[in-house]
């Protein structure tokens, strides 16, 4: 099963240092209007073995932009990551996970390569479950999000961390890096 961790906002250097420590591989998806405010302690997790995707400038719903608009968003992320972070992404993953077949072509003449949505969701007090038997399956891939402790988000981005590496132990599955499965 994957992790996979969006947008950007909360930087807890105790889920990087988790991360590190326990060598969890994670694959993120950022959005500059959240991430720039920081990019170093991206970077820190990029060095750590974490890979650092795409998830546009300001997070639309690709559904409402026209083809300028697109580029922008999409494309402009991969620069601002090229020249955040020195390399550009291959994996895009689109807000909310709404997109249109303009938003797929766009983010291919960028350098796309994959657009990987998600089957479950992960908060520190519990895992959203996409199927009925509650369970995870091969290839799943886990969502959650760079968030503070605040209403619907009970504990923090370690609990999280921590809940998604037991819950997947347990159920006998390993978090693997996504790229290196796509």
């Amino acid at each position: 099963m994957f992790l996979t961790v969006d947008d950007g906002a909360e930087k807890d250097p105790e889920f990087a240092a988790m991360a590190a420590e326990l060598d969890v591989p994670l694959s993120v998806f950022l959005s500059d209007y959240l991430a720039r405010s920081d990019y170093d302690y991206f970077r820190a997790l990029r060095d750590h073995g974490v890979s650092i995707n795409n998830h546009t400038l300001t997070h639309p719903d690709l559904r409402r932009l026209g083809a300028d608009a697109l580029r922008k968003e999409i494309c402009g992320q991969q620069d601002r990551l090229e020249q955040e972070l020195g390399t550009r992404p291959r994996l895009f993953r689109p807000p909310y996970g709404e997109y249109t077949a303009e938003a797929l072509r766009t983010a291919a003449s960028c350098g796309v390569t994959a657009v990987p949505l998600w089957t479950e969701e992960a908060f520190p007090d519990h895992l959203e479950y996409r199927y009925a038997d509650q369970r995870l399956h091969p290839g799943d891939i886990v969502l959650t999000h760079f968030r503070a402790p605040a209403p619907g988000w009970k504990g923090s981005m370690a609990d999280m961390l921590r809940r998604v590496v037991d819950t997947a132990t347990a159920q006998g599955f390993a978090v693997a890096r996504l790229e290196d499965y796509l």
